[in-house]
């Protein structure tokens, strides 16, 4: 179904659309700002997993004793 979904066309589709809606000048921006929220998502991904292993309690320890005939 997705099969070839990002071909160059598509990408260039996708490209003059965005300079018609927000123009040449305005595009550097809304990447820049596009980059620096997906970073800032992935540190903050990274940072609840460290923070999750970090409080997760140690499963207690039984000792387990059997029985000698």
């Amino acid at each position: 179904m997705f099969e070839g979904i990002l071909q160059p066309m598509h990408l260039l589709v996708i490209l003059v659309v965005g300079v018609l809606l927000f123009g040449p000048k305005k595009l550097p921006e809304l990447g820049k700002g596009l980059g620096e929220g997906i970073r800032g998502f992935k540190d903050a991904i990274k940072n609840a997993t460290e923070a999750a292993d970090v409080t997760k309690p140690e499963p207690i320890k039984t000792e387990t004793t059997t029985k000698q005939a």
